[in-house]
């Protein structure tokens, strides 16, 4: 193969790995764009889960106030038939004995009576709550859709510039030594992306370890590709092209 053909192939491949950068860069992001919208809603999630969580306390809650309530009633109808009672009693003993018993019932009505508004309170707390939990989840939830609805946009942005680069590679390959893109390729897959990179200043720019004089004047002489000893990407110096 002549000088000025190797050279020119090389020109081809810098102008195909410009694309594959390209190409490379765009899929990368059409990966990562739908996991951020996963991140998100996921935050929503966990929002309506910590809600649900209320809601259910909640209804705990009652139905244990309203136990109470039961027990509050049950104390007070004792105390009425105790009350009741009392005229009837025909001993001090009896009568005593029936106030004290009047006195112990009004205690655990008291003590019930303060847990009932403790639950009042504590339900009340959680109504709260609950209220400013579901406006703040109508406002997650607009923000989840509306990134969402960016987030779909960009990546349809980006699968039409993926084709468009696509259909640009295509157009090229035709042009281009079998053998030189097959050794283009599987490194440009190995390497993420970038099998091909310029030498600056005596240096590889792939992984930035110096290159030898004399493969440097190997580059510059066109005759085949050039492989950096150490990261084994296709090297080439712009101006020499």
């Amino acid at each position: 193969m002549s000088e000025v053909s190797v050279k020119d192939q090389i020109k081809q491949l810098v102008e195909l790995q410009k694309i594959d950068e390209g190409i490379y860069s765009y899929k990368k992001d059409l990966k990562e764009k739908p996991e951020e919208i996963i991140i998100v809603k996921q935050e929503l999630d966990r929002k309506k889960d910590k809600l649900k969580e209320l809601e259910d306390g909640i209804k705990i809650k009652q139905v244990r106030r309203k136990e109470k309530e039961v027990d509050l009633q049950a104390k007070e109808d004792g105390m009425a038939k105790a009350n009741g009672q009392l005229s009837q009693l025909k001993t001090n003993k009896e009568y005593k004995a029936k106030l004290t018993e009047i006195e112990s019932l009004k205690a655990d009505k008291s003590v019930i009576e303060e847990k009932i508004l403790i639950f009042f309170d504590e339900i009340d707390l959680i109504n709260k709550n609950i209220e400013k939990g579901k406006q703040n989840l109508i406002e997650e939830e607009k923000k989840y859709l509306d990134e969402k609805k960016k987030v779909e946009q960009i990546v349809r942005d980006l699968e039409e510039k993926v084709k468009i680069l696509d259909n640009k590679r295509k157009q090229i390959l035709v042009g281009i030594n079998p053998i030189f893109l097959s050794r283009y390729e599987r490194i440009l897959v190995n390497k993420n992306g970038v099998g091909m990179v310029p030498v600056v200043n005596g240096s590889c720019t792939g992984c930035y370890m110096n290159v030898p004089a004399q493969k440097v004047n190997e580059i510059k002489k066109h005759e085949d590709l050039i492989f950096c000893e150490v990261c084994a990407r296709i090297l080439y110096i712009e101006e020499e092209l």
